[in-house]
């Protein structure tokens, strides 16, 4: 057992979107062999109530508060310099201070970094020793930015383009000073390797995974759908996800405007379901008596229980989509954007079906409809790939290699790591 010290940008629960999906099983995973000394933000009112629980599996907890609109003002200063926007959004003296008396007065053995802005707490110091670093970018941040620069007008275009420019700049610096860089595919870890070919080998992937007891089908599971005004049942089509995310507001946005139309002629009973927290203005102007915004719910594997079909048609995707593993886990058969088939290891059109345009996702969701059985089978496919090949346990283990004996010393210097 070492003692660890895992800098994360959100407090790493409750696990209830993508990116704290990841952080906190990471959480658990090196909380289970060592002792985690964790700094981290907390951006959402609503994670106050989580802190104790966080806390019981940390020695040492640090909670900084963001406030977003602040944090989005301050990261604008950042115009005036070479940095990056994200790095003055997460910037933090208090965070800073703690991370430093913590290395003073802890023999901390190495540092996790979850998100590469989190990484400037461990920027080397004059005369000081750093412990070891490795790094779970996740996907490559930078390249999420510039893809965002394609899909808006001017000035925004100028601003993601500049700040995917800037970014992957901080991001090869970060690579460089790790002992190891992860990220959550092989494409996301070769496109990295590409980027910035001077640390291509000390670059891998660590998957995601999924808990397959818990996102399980239950027969006792009562639906939460509802029949229409006739009496018949409606045939709901689910989309899960943190609605305040841009790539999520493009997805939902792109299938009301272009895709359901078309399947509503098809199938006048079909119903869209936006289920997750925080809807953005522009997704919550989708609802009607068609299309439901739930909102943040205390559970989201009834709406994908009993989901017809659960979508996907992200535009902007970087990596593997928990959405799409957890609906997979549940039994449910899943369409999805080729970008994100192609991240999981699953045989397309057997396991999961992956769509191009939006008339691509028509007739894929139509010809399940038609055929229950095959889509029944494309469920139970589905979830049996996830059990076999995305357990979180084997995946994180890759971490281990590096914790447990291959470490270079304890309170090695950044630069020898």
């Amino acid at each position: 057992m070492g003692n660890l010290l895992y800098l994360v940008h959100r407090l790493p629960f409750p696990p209830n979107k993508g990116d704290k999906v990841r952080s906190y099983h990471l959480l658990k995973h090196l909380a289970a062999r060592h002792r985690v000394f964790l700094g981290t933000f907390v951006d959402d009112p609503d994670d106050d109530g989580h802190i104790d629980t966080v806390r019981k599996l940390c020695p040492d907890l640090h909670v900084a508060r963001l406030r977003p609109f602040t944090a989005k003002l301050r990261s604008l200063s950042g115009l005036l310099t070479h940095e990056a926007l994200g790095l003055r959004y997460y910037r933090n003296a208090g965070l800073h201070d703690w991370v430093k008396h913590t290395l003073a007065d802890n023999q901390i053995d190495a540092t996790v970094i979850f998100s590469s802005v989190m990484a400037q707490y461990m920027e080397p110091r004059a005369g000081s020793a750093n412990p070891p670093m490795l790094v779970d970018f996740v996907d490559v941040d930078s390249a999420k930015w510039t893809a965002y620069a394609a899909n808006h007008r001017w000035p925004m275009s100028w601003l993601y383009q500049r700040e995917g420019e800037r970014l992957l700049a901080y991001e090869r610096g970060v690579a460089a000073r790790s002992l190891r860089s992860f990220f959550v595919t092989e494409n996301e870890a070769d496109l990295f390797r590409k980027m910035g070919p001077e640390c291509a080998d000390r670059v891998e992937a660590m998957s995601n995974g999924v808990d397959p007891d818990y996102f399980s089908p239950a027969p006792g599971r009562p639906s939460p759908f509802r029949a229409d005004p006739s009496g018949a049942t409606e045939i709901p089509v689910v989309f899960t996800g943190a609605m305040d995310y841009w790539p999520n507001i493009d997805a939902v946005s792109w299938f009301v405007s272009d895709m359901l139309p078309k399947l509503l002629l098809l199938w006048p009973q079909l119903r869209f379901y936006i289920v997750g927290r925080s809807p953005a203005a522009a997704v919550q102007a989708l609802a009607s008596d068609i299309v439901t915004v739930t909102g943040t719910v205390p559970d989201v594997r009834p709406y994908l229980q009993h989901a017809a079909v659960v979508v996907a048609p992200l535009r902007v995707a970087r990596g593997i989509q928990n959405k799409v593993l957890e609906a997979m886990a549940m039994g449910r058969p899943v369409v999805t954007s080729d970008a994100c088939a192609g991240a999981i290891d699953a045989p397309v059109g057997e396991a999961l079906i992956a769509a191009t345009t939006g008339d691509d996702f028509v007739r894929e969701i139509d010809a399940l409809l038609k055929a229950p059985v095959r889509a029944s089978a494309m469920g139970m496919s589905g979830r049996n790939c996830v059990v076999n090949n995305y357990s979180w346990a084997a995946h994180l283990a890759g971490i281990d290699s590096y914790l447990d004996g291959g470490l270079p010393g304890p309170r090695a210097t950044l630069e020898k790591a």
